[in-house]
Formats: structure tokens, C-alpha cells, sequence
């Protein structure tokens, strides 16, 4: 008998817990067919609600539900991998708990898995109920990926995603501590089947990610994934000694054939800030790359489990 592991990071969705297993249950005769069996891995990603209390109430009542749970805070990539290195399942499927990764695709995925492909993706065709200002900067930031980067990121590429074993085992070999998934994903090839539906919004309670947040997880993506940046600044710093010489010569030749003056104090602060600007811009690069260095090489663990059921 094959085993499914569902791998469900939580973070503060005491809500969507019981409703999640609910709805997962509803393909349990598809598996019975198949003769399949499964386990639900929640992990709990340092909840301050009643998530955890939530979980047990389920495992006490379903064995084939279990708990990670960390001792704070790590964030989803981190969940993620906990489920990952967690799971016993001949296959993972990783999903969120609020239901906008619908359980009611897994029999269509099991079937490709079934049908030789080593991974069954999924993407939203539609981003119905986002701020449009978010949906904007998402499709830029994937546009921008596949021209910086060699790792294929699909656009609309969620983290529902359908693995057989050896690629869960290929993606745990990559046990950097900066991670960003979807490029892991991409990274370690295989091949891939993807399923396209449209957005579903969650059920209940509120989105964990805001502008911010989604702002820094694309900077994790793009040092992770493409060292443009670096060859960008280096580009800009070539151009502006061009453009300081270029000027020198400019001020030179209308001085001793035109006898004009240089300007005054007002333009001399306009390219001294301009310039200033560019550097800092340019060492903030270095900088980011440095930092995700500086993070590798202290080989911190990825995450702490403070209980497990």
C-alpha cells in the first residue's frame, strides 16, 4: 500500500485547521480505490493561537494526523522543509491549511504521478480577490526572474505541489539555510506536470502576507537564484567613470575653445548625489549577497521542534 504525506504549514489558523481535514477527507474513497493510504503532517510554525490545540483534538480522534511543532517563529520555507524531512509518504504533497490549495485536485495529480511524471505543479491562471497594486508587483517579479535567472519559475507557481519520493530527496540534499522553494523547485529538475486552476481565496481568517513581507521573500528569491544584480552593479560603475570622463572632456574643450566658465555649486550637488546614489544603491547589492553568506556559513539550524506527535 503507497502512503500520501500532506505536508500543511499553520501559522495562526485555528480556524482552517478542522475545516482543512474535512475537506481532505473527501478523497478518501479515491484512495481506498487505490489502495493508498495517507497522513496529515500539520506543522504548527510557532502559532500564539489555539492552532496546536486544534491539531491534537484531531490526532487524538485520527492517528494518521500528526504534529511538528517549532519552538518559534521560522517561517514557511522552514515549515516547508520540516514536513519534507517529517514525511514517511511514498509521496508529499505540500498545501496551506486555508484551503486556496483545494484537496479536491488530488486524484487528477495522483493520476499523472500514475501516468510516469515525477511532479505534479500547479499555477492560478487568475489572481481574483488580491489588491491589484499586489498582483502587479507579483507578475513583474516572476517576468524578471526568467530573464535574470536559469531556473525555470513559472508564473502563478504556488507551492502545492505533488512529489514522488527521489524528488523530495533531492530537494532535502539542498539544505541552505536561505531558501526560496519555488526556485529549489525549478532547480532540481525532474519532470514536472502543471495544473492550472483559477485563485481560490481562503475560507476564513486573514492572509500572513502583506506587502513587506512579500517584498523580502522576492529578494530571497532573486539572490538565491541569479547573481545579476552583482554583474548590474559592476555594469553602472563602468558606465559613470565613461560618463565622468566623458564630462571632464565636455568641461575641458568649452573652457580653452569657448572660454565658458563651469557651472556653479547647484549642478556639482546634482551629480555628487546623483553618484552618491549609485554607489550606495550598488554596495546595498553586495551587501544582500554578503548577508546571505554570512547566514550560510554560521550553519544555524533551519528550524527547532519544540513537540512532536
Amino acid at each position: 500500500m503507497k502512503l500520501l504525506s500532506a505536508i500543511v504549514p499553520c501559522y495562526n489558523e485555528q480556524e482552517n485547521v478542522e475545516d482543512f481535514y474535512v475537506e481532505f477527507l473527501k478523497n478518501e474513497t479515491y484512495f481506498q480505490q487505490h489502495d493508498m493510504d495517507f497522513e496529515i503532517l500539520y506543522v504548527n510554525d510557532g502559532s500564539k493561537d489555539r492552532t496546536v490545540e486544534e491539531i491534537k483534538k484531531l490526532h487524538e480522534k485520527d492517528s494518521r494526523v500528526r504534529l511538528v511543532s517549532f519552538s518559534r517563529n521560522f517561517g514557511k520555507e522552514a515549515a516547508m522543509y520540516a514536513g519534507l524531512q517529517k514525511s514517511k509518504g511514498d509521496y508529499a504533497v505540500i498545501m496551506d491549511v486555508d484551503l486556496q490549495d483545494p484537496p479536491s485536485l488530488l486524484p487528477e495529480m495522483l493520476g499523472w504521478i500514475e501516468q510516469g511524471y515525477d511532479c505534479v505543479a500547479t499555477r492560478r491562471v487568475s489572481r481574483k480577490g488580491e489588491p491589484p497594486i499586489r498582483s502587479f508587483f507579483a507578475r513583474m517579479f516572476y517576468k524578471l526572474m526568467r530573464r535574470i535567472s536559469q531556473t525555470e519559475i513559472m508564473d502563478g507557481a504556488r507551492d502545492y505541489r505533488l512529489m514522488t519520493r527521489q524528488v523530495v530527496d533531492a530537494i532535502l540534499s539542498m539544505e541552505e539555510y536561505n531558501r526560496f522553494t519555488k526556485g529549489i523547485f525549478g532547480w532540481v529538475g525532474f519532470e514536472t506536470k502543471w495544473l492550472e486552476y483559477e485563485n481560490v481565496e481562503r475560507v476564513k481568517g486573514e492572509t500572513k502576507w502583506n506587502f513587506w513581507k512579500l517584498f523580502l521573500y522576492s529578494l530571497e528569491g532573486i539572490t538565491a537564484f541569479s547573481t545579476a544584480p552583482l554583474s548590474f552593479a559592476a555594469v553602472m560603475g563602468v558606465l559613470f567613470c565613461i560618463f565622468a570622463v566623458l564630462l571632464i572632456i565636455v568641461i575641458i574643450i568649452r573652457t580653452a575653445i569657448f572660454g565658458d566658465p563651469t557651472s556653479g555649486w547647484p549642478s556639482l550637488v546634482c551629480i555628487i548625489s546623483l553618484i552618491s546614489g549609485v554607489q550606495l544603491f550598488c554596495i546595498g547589492i553586495v551587501g544582500q549577497y554578503l548577508a546571505k553568506t554570512y547566514m550560510e556559513v554560521k550553519r544555524r539550524p533551519i528550524y527547532l521542534v519544540k513537540e512532536e506527535l
